[in-house]
């Protein structure tokens, strides 16, 4: 998940920054220098995008450790293109704060937004795509979220089908990533041989008992061979592993 938590911001920083020229220095975001920051930034593209951001993050009601790193990320890789980047940095946070507040003006702060990148659908693209990774990246994607995110592709004119085909792609994704930990988890209780009815303590004293059995400190000590060592040492490891998924997974 880390992973695609810092792709997603990669690939939102590569479309905020290419292909502008110093005509564009006031309202848009560059990344061959530094630039300082002129007027409201409010009204700059990275103002807008963060007031963006605010909205689907708080759509669901609460923001997930999981959107809380995404957020911090990007706030930071887009502040660091301007001069005095850390004061920038909590400008963006203060705007962030701000803008979670209320709903009211999404569709003025998208228009604002589309007005910015009116000849750039590619970017607007994947600023969505952005945005519907953050309202998903909590594992859910709620009926307020939905609402939240086709008002503001509406309002960037982002195509129907488009946006349709982003939501399938992240359903899908986070579908297979829920049957994965699923399964991975099921499959911890196995190896441990208990139950995910079982109770820490329960589940603690059977882990106990199996690296007694598979330890190859004692293995040795009985005299087995070397291949039986070596295969107690390989599910010893499964073992601990196991052990800590349920752990996890329990807290």
């Amino acid at each position: 998940m880390t992973y695609m938590i810092v792709l997603a911001v990669i690939v939102l920083f590569y479309f905020l920054t290419k292909n502008y020229n110093a005509d564009d220095y006031a309202q848009k975001i560059h990344v061959n220098e530094k630039q300082a920051l002129q007027g409201d930034l409010r009204e700059h593209e990275a103002g807008l995008l963060v007031a963006l951001m605010a909205k689907v993050a708080k759509a669901d009601g609460r923001v997930s450790e999981l959107e809380a790193e995404l957020l911090s990320l990007t706030f930071s890789d887009i502040a660091r293109v301007f001069e005095e980047s850390e004061r920038v940095r909590e400008e963006l946070k203060a705007i962030y704060q701000t803008e979670m507040q209320t709903f009211d003006n999404t569709l003025v702060i998208s228009k604002k937004y589309l007005k910015l990148t009116q000849n750039d659908y590619a970017k607007r693209l994947k600023v969505m795509e952005y945005l519907l990774n953050l309202a998903f990246i909590d594992g859910e994607f709620s009926q307020t979220e939905w609402m939240i995110n086709e008002d503001i592709s509406d309002a960037l004119e982002i195509r129907r089908a488009d946006f349709e085909r982003m939501i399938e792609q992240f359903k899908t994704f986070y579908t297979h990533k829920t049957e994965q930990k699923r399964f991975g988890i099921q499959n911890a209780y196995d190896v441990l041989g208990v139950s995910p009815q079982d109770d820490m303590e329960s589940i603690k004293k059977k882990y106990r008992a199996l690296v007694k059995e598979y330890h190859p400190d004692i293995l040795m000590g009985q005299g087995k061979d070397q291949s039986m060592i070596d295969a107690a040492t390989a599910k010893l490891q499964e073992i601990n592993e196991a052990y800590e998924t349920i752990k996890k997974e329990k807290s």
